[in-house]
């Protein structure tokens, strides 16, 4: 059974290289093409089972190739697809992202089946301890599934990303709230009533923590060579996940996550899978090795 449930969308990404940004009406040569899983809601279940939890992601895809892709893709991760909905109409959510040689990058991304997610019809497994959201579907959809969950007995995380505004009704149903700069300037007002724990990522700057009636604290970030930031929210989020799942510490599961996220951005991404465990666990004790 399922420690953590993922829920959220899933998008089948399309990224182009190019030598620049087209111009209004122009068409120009790529020089390649990648195929992808995105969707937050999708890489952060990736990522909590790649750090060891048993992980159940549910959404909606089309009845399409790029749905049967992504599914299959999450199965191969270790992640039970059987909470994910197959819509007759539909078309699944995907991206299409331009990467220039000068590193510069824009997408569109069309949601699709991602906004027609069935809340009610979601089965919360048994053995669910933690419950993964984020702000790529509706918060209708979040609002329902954390009221279950939470009758369940398990804790509530939300990854307020992409930003934007989160209602009262939804906050008083998480525990840990996780948001980097931008999202944190959002929310504002709302986070200063909000009785949870609050992580602010910020990158080489480590974290922000707000823990209920305790000061805040930084807790700084591993110092590591970045070869790409992409992805290392997504990292963190479902490590943490991951971590907390498996009743460990707080501060313990933190650091893991600060580890894992450090890891990733570290490494080229077609090396980012073979990510284990043990090699999280050996950069924490580096920082301990080293007095800090």
């Amino acid at each position: 059974m399922a420690e953590i449930l993922v829920v959220g969308a899933l998008h089948h990404d399309v990224i182009v290289n190019a030598p620049r940004m087209p111009a209004l009406d122009e068409t120009l040569p790529g020089s390649g093409v990648t195929y992808a899983l995105g969707g937050k809601g999708g890489n952060q279940a990736l990522a909590a089972a790649r750090h060891g939890a048993t992980v159940a992601f549910a959404g909606r895809v089309g009845a399409d190739e790029a749905g049967r892709s992504m599914r299959t893709a999450l199965a191969a991760g270790g992640v039970d697809t059987s909470r994910i909905a197959i819509d007759p109409t539909l078309a699944s959510g995907m991206s299409v992202a331009i990467v220039t040689q000068a590193g510069d990058y824009g997408a569109v991304i069309v949601s699709a089946a991602n906004m027609a997610i069935d809340p009610a019809a979601i089965e919360i497994p048994g053995a669910c301890k933690v419950l993964v959201l984020q702000n790529e579907v509706p918060e209708a959809v979040n609002i329902v599934v954390a009221t279950r969950a939470r009758a369940k007995g398990a804790s509530v995380m939300l990854n307020a990303a992409p930003a934007r505004a989160v209602t009262p009704d939804l906050l008083a149903m998480v525990d840990i709230l996780i948001v980097n700069r931008v999202e944190a300037a959002m929310l504002g007002e709302a986070l200063k009533g909000f009785a949870g724990t609050v992580i602010e990522t910020r990158g080489a700057d480590g974290a922000l923590i707000h823990l209920p009636s305790r000061p805040e604290r930084q807790v700084p970030a591993f110092p590591v060579s970045v070869i790409s930031t992409h992805g290392a929210g997504d990292c963190f989020v479902g490590a943490l996940a991951a971590r907390l799942a498996q009743s460990e510490p707080f501060d313990f599961a933190l650091a893991y996550a600060s580890a894992a996220a450090a890891l990733h951005v570290s490494i080229p991404v077609d090396r980012r899978g073979t990510i284990t465990p043990d090699d999280v666990i050996r950069l924490i004790g580096t920082r301990h090795a080293d007095g800090h």
